[in-house]
């Protein structure tokens, strides 16, 4: 999930605190969500509860404290970047498991030999090691039809096999990947299934990164002028009007009050000001006092 990391306003940060850092994300709908944070609250927070230190002289002193927060908010932020109509999909590297193998068994006197390959196909992947981690394998002897597939494609796992009697006359597998749709699935043979299996995940998470990258890129623009700013974030679309605009680099001249008339205006907010910023003269996207950086305007959650 890509992130801009930064730090946020007098007015957006948290509420004591000195100072606060934080990296924001872009969601599908292209609002914005502050996906984690670091607080550093000083000693405010310490002379209030009486939290207090013996120094290397002997002294008490209070506690220079900090909250961090990087909870179940990335959970859904993965779920919300990467997720489509068919339902979630989780990235290879912190996907459950990895693989789900499913066999086809449609007379009884094939289970034996369908489930011998399943099995031997099991322990080899198992066997196999995806950034220092055993590859994760599910296997699933439902007889419920397409809905087994399904179930499979809803909770996001990152690969799909089938396994029937043909496949095992070819020594091969029939693979569907998460990252394509449900109906591009392809035939591969067994021995470069299992080898290449780290190199499909990998394929799988730079594939997921890269069209996240490429949704923010091309919903982020630098906005300059007031009219314009205000129609980026006024919805265009009736049939959708909750999916509009994205992220505005604006200039900001620092005051309170153009940060609040922003929010009041157009339920927008400085998500952030990126730490990687470089210095560039302009003109406060409110008031046209001058600026020298740009800011990270957005609607959020």
């Amino acid at each position: 999930m890509p992130v801009i990391k930064g730090r946020k306003t007098a007015v957006e940060r948290f509420p004591g605190a000195v100072d606060t850092l934080c990296i924001e994300a872009m969601m599908q709908d292209k609002k914005g969500l502050q996906a984690g944070t670091s607080h550093f609250l000083g000693q405010n927070f310490a002379r209030a509860s009486e939290i207090k230190y013996q120094t290397a002289e002997e002294t008490e002193e209070y506690a220079w404290t900090t909250s961090w927060g990087s909870s179940t908010r990335l959970i859904g932020g993965l779920i919300m970047s990467h997720g489509d109509d068919d339902g979630i999909i989780l990235p290879p590297k912190v996907a459950p498991s990895h693989v789900v193998l499913m066999p086809i068994i449609r007379k009884p006197e094939d289970r034996m030999k369908v489930m011998t390959y399943v099995e031997s196909l099991e322990k080899e992947l198992k066997d196999q090691f995806y950034h220092n981690r055993r590859i994760g394998v599910e296997v699933d002897e439902r007889n419920i039809g397409g809905a087994r597939g399904w179930e499979w494609i809803k909770k996001g796992i990152p690969v799909r096999v089938e396994i029937g009697p043909r496949d095992i006359a070819e020594n091969s597998v029939y693979v569907g990947r998460r990252d394509k749709g449900h109906k591009d699935k392809i035939s591969a043979q067994r021995d470069h299934f299992v080898g290449d299996i780290a190199k499909i995940l990998d394929e799988i998470q730079d594939t997921l990164l890269e069209r996240t990258r490429s949704f923010r890129k091309a919903n982020t623009i630098a906005i300059d002028d007031n009219k314009d700013f205000y129609e980026f974030f006024t919805p265009d679309t009736p049939e959708k009007p909750e999916i509009h605009g994205g992220f505005a680099l604006s200039h900001w001249c620092g005051k309170d009050q153009c940060e609040s008339k922003i929010k009041e205006d157009l339920s927008v907010t400085i998500r952030c000001i990126p730490l990687e910023n470089p210095s560039e003269n302009g003109k406060c996207i409110c008031c046209d006092t001058p600026s020298t950086e740009r800011v990270v305007f957005a609607k959020a959650y």
